[in-house]
């Protein structure tokens, strides 16, 4: 396992402070705050922690409210709003230097049979045909502001390869394909997956908002801000194979993008559905 997936997994591995408290480390991925990605798989890890293992999580609805500081830790506060016959619900609270940085709620159902139907995948190019997209980018580092430099540079746990081509400013519809998967083998712990997936889901999600306006996030020409993030789990999967998200943008609005994403597995299955709304700011020129 390299030492970048090695810390990845030791991070959502949170410390156990009490009963219904939990304190989590920060990375700096390169980002000018703590990943929201990162919060929220350790927030959906911390409600995890505190629910039966027979009960997985099958959606979850969240807040970013502050920005996170990266060399402090985090601590998550959990409440356990219900636990019922199928449904148990719960709600967490992140808090750094003393304030609310992030909100979740998430609802969790014992295994259940029902009727079962979904969309299906769209017809794309295999991972396997297509260039990584990391190395692409890292093509164009001269171009980009020092802060892109930082957040490319750093290895990364997850492998992305990217249907359409790399942006390149050019207005286009709001759609993008991107393929991904944990650079390594998971643990068969159904849990850690969940959570590595709500982490992962936060990557290039927002970036789709841009693409109609042609306004290029890796140049700095725009700020982008994740304001919430919904997600809901609808199949079992493997996050260290290949998964395909299907991104789409709806519309943006008041410095507001909007984006949607479906997650498929190689054999076409929706394993997982996500949307969010974040700050979609022009800078200055």
């Amino acid at each position: 396992m390299s030492t970048v997936l090695a810390d990845l997994l030791q991070l959502l591995d949170l410390e156990r402070l009490e009963i219904n408290l939990f304190r989590g480390v920060s990375r700096d991925i390169g980002s000018p705050q703590v990943f929201g990605g990162q919060v929220l798989g350790q927030a959906l890890m911390a409600a995890s922690r505190t629910v039966e293992p027979d009960r997985a999580v099958h959606s979850l609805h969240s807040y970013f409210l502050r920005r996170g500081d990266f060399d402090a830790p985090i601590v998550y506060e959990v409440d356990r709003s219900r636990d019922g016959a199928s449904f148990t619900n719960r709600r967490v609270v992140a808090i750094q230097h003393g304030q609310q940085i992030f909100h979740l709620s998430a609802s969790f159902q014992r295994d259940e049979q029902g009727p079962d139907h979904q969309v299906s995948a769209p017809m794309v190019t295999p991972p396997e045909d297509l260039p990584d997209l990391t190395s692409m980018v890292r093509l164009r580092l001269p171009e980009m502001p020092d802060q892109m430099q930082r957040f490319w540079e750093r290895d990364r746990p997850f492998e992305f390869r990217s249907v359409e081509p790399v942006q390149d400013g050019t207005p286009r519809p709001g759609v993008r394909h991107l393929w991904f998967r944990l650079a390594g083998r998971c643990p068969a712990d159904a849990v850690l997956h969940r959570c590595l997936l709500a982490y992962v889901s936060d990557f290039h999600l927002l970036e789709t908002a841009t693409l109609p306006h042609g306004l290029s996030y890796h140049t700095g020409g725009v700020l982008l801000a994740s304001l919430d993030h919904g997600m809901w789990f609808h199949r079992p999967f493997r996050i260290d194979d290949w998964l395909l998200y299907a991104l789409i943008s709806p519309s943006s609005s008041g410095a507001r993008g909007m984006a949607f994403g479906r997650i498929f597995d190689r054999a076409g299955r929706l394993v997982a559905s996500t949307a969010q709304e974040g700050l979609m700011r022009v800078r200055a020129g």
